[in-house]
């Protein structure tokens, strides 16, 4: 058992703790309140609310279309003729000129005809003559001279078609252009009409896209100048074609289906590097005058609807709908919701709410807008 003057002494240990517990308690309190008020200061100093208002100023738009090139002849070389291909003068590729050979079908059935109608209108010349100089001399009624005559003309016209028939077992180029891929080889057996290739004129192309019809609209409404404007392609790899474009034909018909009607744009290609059913993307700049434009960043979204927080003249946060027109890089097209003359939240959206009474820096334009990309007349 713990002797009285043992058990006090500790007592007075744990006193002498507390109080110093305590002590140290109260001494650091303060330093802690002071931490959290230089915290809340510091934070404070470092948010800043940024405000200034919408740019408003003319720009153009430029939107993106898939589109099919298509050259301005493409068609299908048959034969006329059935029999033996004798000769391919030509590669799969190659630039043919008009008038050139391409393929020859063997000939001697066609050469045999021709040579047969040949004699026929021979044979009918010299019936012919006999007979006209017999009905001069009163020898035979004119009616067996008419007969003659129509019987040569008759043999005439055939030895005419005998001649075409042999004529078509040459097929050659119609005008200048492509070849595509060779379907028949040297002794192939070629039906009348089989396909033997394809030509293709792409020394000027044509380029079809799909509009919707909001934006075909807009684009009827233009003046005939602005319709007119040139037109560029990005290709595949990104690069635009070096060569303009002008929009020269609107199909008749919508597409029930997809809502867009057809638009025809033409392009040269001197160098051919646009082929028949390549796929590109046309880009259509449509300008847009005294368009209200603010930041993407000013924006937000909630369920599929746009929003920005405006600032009234005192100083009260209000959450304001609008409705985006087009997007640019990094500035928003604004159609409703928003006029030149509001202040609208540039920074610190987020740490700010609806009715909430703020203070802010008001920039101007050029400071906000000065360093953002936009596509301006």
């Amino acid at each position: 058992m713990a002797s009285p003057v043992v058990a006090l002494s500790n007592r007075h240990r744990v006193r002498v703790r507390a109080a110093a517990t305590a002590m140290l308690l109260a001494l650091s309190l303060p330093s802690l309140a002071a931490c959290r008020k230089e915290h809340a200061a510091a934070e404070e100093e470092a948010f800043t609310l940024v405000a200034s208002h919408p740019l408003q100023r003319d720009v153009k738009v430029t939107r993106d279309y898939v589109c099919q090139v298509q050259a301005s002849r493409h068609i299908d070389l048959r034969a006329l003729e059935r029999g033996y291909i004798e000769q391919v003068a030509v590669n799969e590729g190659q630039r043919v000129r008009a008038g050139q050979l391409m393929f020859k079908i063997q000939p001697l059935i066609y050469q045999a005809e021709y040579q047969r109608q040949s004699a026929e209108v021979a044979a009918a010349r010299v019936e012919y003559e006999n007979t006209k100089r017999l009905a001069d001399g009163n020898v035979v009624a004119p009616s067996e001279l008419a007969m003659a005559e129509a019987h040569f003309k008759k043999a005439q016209a055939e030895e005419r078609l005998a001649k075409a028939h042999l004529g078509y077992t040459d097929v050659a180029a119609p005008f200048d252009g492509l070849m595509d891929r060779l379907n028949v080889r040297e002794g192939s057996l070629v039906a009348e009409g089989e396909l033997l290739t394809t030509l293709a004129d792409n020394h000027r192309v044509w380029v079809y896209f799909n509009v919707p019809e909001r934006e075909y609209l807009e684009y009827a409404a233009r003046p005939a100048a602005q319709r007119a404007a040139p037109v560029r392609l990005r290709m595949a790899d990104g690069r635009l074609f070096k060569e303009a474009g002008t929009v020269n034909v609107i199909e008749a018909d919508f597409n029930h289906e997809t809502g867009t009607i057809p638009f025809r744009a033409d392009f040269a290609n001197p160098d051919g590097l646009l082929r028949h059913g390549q796929t590109c993307s046309l880009l259509l700049e449509s300008p847009v005058p005294a368009a209200v434009l603010i930041p993407q960043k000013s924006t937000f979204e909630v369920l599929d609807h746009t929003y920005a927080f405006v600032v009234d003249e005192h100083g009260v946060v209000q959450q304001r709908r609008i409705e985006v027109q087009e997007g640019l890089e990094d500035l928003f097209i604004v159609t409703s919701g928003l006029q030149a003359t509001d202040v609208v939240l540039i920074e610190g959206l987020r740490q700010v709410h609806e009715g909430q009474k703020v203070k802010y820096e008001l920039r101007s334009t050029s400071q906000v807008y000065g360093n953002l990309k936009l596509h301006a007349e």
